[in-house]
């Protein structure tokens, strides 16, 4: 990785993209009929499936019901093909843990699960190919498939990451660009209210260059969100087509 210019003078990034652009983004709803809701994106390289169950009755112990909400319960998986390195176990290790917390947190802050309470609603993500801005594709999968599922929520989430290089700040991170270290954050906003569903930083970053790199994240998360929605408004199309409405 030594030598190589992640931005060129010309402002052009390694892959032909200019600071604040997205990867390419195409998504599809509805890929599962036996969930309850269901999605595939792909954002670059990387791809992620996300299937919904629920909100359905507690399992396992009654005494993990929540009086006045609904429990949400997400869990995260790597495909043993999804990088070039061969993992023991591509579910149940510390980062897939780390990934399920992060997604649940996440989740808790959108979906409406006061209107469920005593229930629990599953969200199971699978990256089948990882190359850069695993969590991001996760958050957006999973928030088509909560869609796709019905259930009520505040606003879409939408997340992307971004770095800091050479003074500038990079949107959409590539697998090459997160590989050369330097400062990154993943941020998954709530676009409508403007409010940030979770923050992650991995790296030390002066807080002169903190603003730029936020504002970097959080428009090419809005720029997620028109595309998130396009994809929205063509599945409810498609639907009311084959329902003859």
């Amino acid at each position: 990785m030594a030598g190589l210019e992640l931005l060129s003078d010309q402002g052009y990034r390694v892959d032909g993209r200019r600071a604040g652009e997205l990867r390419k983004i195409q998504a599809r709803m509805g890929v599962f009929a036996q969930a309850d809701g269901s999605a595939y994106i792909e954002q670059g390289n990387t791809k992620a499936l996300a299937v919904v169950y629920g909100p359905h009755e507690i399992r396992g112990s009654r005494a993990r019901a929540l009086p006045d909400r609904a429990l949400v319960n997400c869990q995260y998986s790597s495909a043993t093909f999804s990088t070039g390195e061969r993992k023991r176990r591509p579910h149940g290790d510390r980062k897939s843990c780390e990934m399920g917390l992060q997604l649940r947190q996440t989740f808790e802050a959108a979906i409406l699960t006061q209107l469920h309470p005593r229930s629990q609603i599953d969200i199971y993500v699978q990256v089948l190919q990882a190359d850069g801005g695993t969590y991001a594709a996760c958050v957006n999968a999973a928030t088509l498939a909560v869609l796709d599922a019905g259930i009520p929520m505040r606003d879409f989430v939408c997340a992307c990451s971004a770095g800091f290089v050479d003074g500038t700040a990079l949107a959409d991170l590539s697998h090459v660009e997160e590989a050369a270290g330097g400062p990154q954050l993943a941020l998954a906003l709530l676009p409508a209210a403007g409010q940030i569903a979770l923050l992650e930083m991995d790296a030390r970053l002066h807080e002169d260059h903190l603003e730029q790199v936020l504002e970097a994240a959080a428009q090419a998360a809005r720029d997620v969100h028109t595309l998130l929605d396009r994809v929205v408004r063509q599945h409810v199309c498609e639907a009311s087509i084959l329902l003859g409405d």
